[in-house]
């Protein structure tokens, strides 16, 4: 089983910083999971959204507040500031902050210490711990809104091909898992990238998946984990279709976990996550994407 360490170690550390990565891949995780955004200047840069108030302090910085605006993202009004509206240069003045402080207030300490990374600075940083744990690190980068960036001018699919070339990570042998909500952005890289892609869905899109379309064009799927508990045969479908199943995200916080296997009312108190983990063991999963990619290594051993 893949242990795939979501946005890095981030229930440890504020999310996509190299930091958090370094710690996932120590920990023994198999994949780090960059979320890629874009520059004004088209730099790839890793954050969960292009939206960056809640994960920078983007907010304490006067020379920026007349960036702040509201926008529509894939249907949805969002009011904050866009990694597409600065450089990277300004961008690199940004200090990362934990996103969700409320749960996790130990990763909060380490508000204003970490940059916003490059895709390529990730991919160098994967080299070398591959280089210093003597194994093999693996990269798995999402690519978040691409049908949004594409519409303005910035694509995610060339400078995403271009790294992974440069990097020597675009032969079917290399460590890497392309992942997208997006089929049309799927189904675009299936022609130029050797590398398994992986089709995300969240519940309701695992509910009315035809697996075996989705297996025309990725090798994976990436669910929601709450589908295949209400759904258990999903797994059993998606590997007769020929897919590999990572569902997303398991955490150890009681906030994340069923009430049964919450150890208190605490929301930020750490539940029980080995005995969900082994739950999808049991189905037969071939990954999961992970906060705490020690536990799950852990369980693995």
């Amino acid at each position: 089983m893949l242990v795939i360490a979501h946005r890095g170690a981030c229930g440890y550390r504020p999310e996509h910083t190299l930091e958090s990565y370094a710690l996932a891949a120590r920990m023994g995780a198999d994949y780090l999971e960059p979320d890629l955004v874009r520059s004004r200047d088209g730099v790839l840069v890793a954050r969960h959204e292009n939206e960056i108030s809640g994960t920078t302090d983007v907010a304490e910085h006067p020379e920026f507040a007349g960036r702040r605006t509201t926008k529509t993202i894939d249907g949805a009004a969002l009011t904050g500031w866009f990694t597409e509206d600065f450089s990277l240069a300004e961008l690199q003045t940004l200090r990362a902050r934990e996103r969700i402080p409320e749960l996790r207030p130990a990763n909060a300490e380490y508000d204003g210490r970490f940059e916003i990374p490059t895709l390529d600075e990730i991919l160098e940083l994967r080299a070398r711990l591959s280089t210093e744990l003597g194994r093999t690190v693996g990269v798995y980068p999402e690519t978040k809104h691409p049908a949004y960036f594409r519409s303005i001018g910035l694509p995610l699919e060339p400078p995403l091909l271009h790294a992974l070339s440069a990097h020597g990570l675009d032969g079917p042998d290399a460590p890497v898992f392309v992942q997208s909500f997006e089929a049309g952005n799927l189904q675009e890289l299936r022609g130029e990238l050797a590398a398994p892609l992986v089709q995300l869905l969240g519940t309701r899109a695992a509910a009315a998946a035809d697996l075996s379309a989705i297996a025309r064009y990725a090798d994976a799927v990436g669910p929601a984990k709450d589908h295949i508990v209400q759904e258990p045969g999903f797994v059993a479908e998606a590997h007769a279709a020929g897919l590999l199943v990572h569902p997303y995200t398991f955490r150890r916080e009681n906030a994340f976990l069923p009430p049964e296997l919450r150890s208190s009312e605490d929301p930020a108190e750490p539940g029980d996550l080995a005995a969900e983990l082994e739950r999808f063991t049991a189905l037969d999963v071939d990954g999961v994407f992970t906060d705490n990619p020690d536990l799950v290594v852990a369980l693995r051993s």
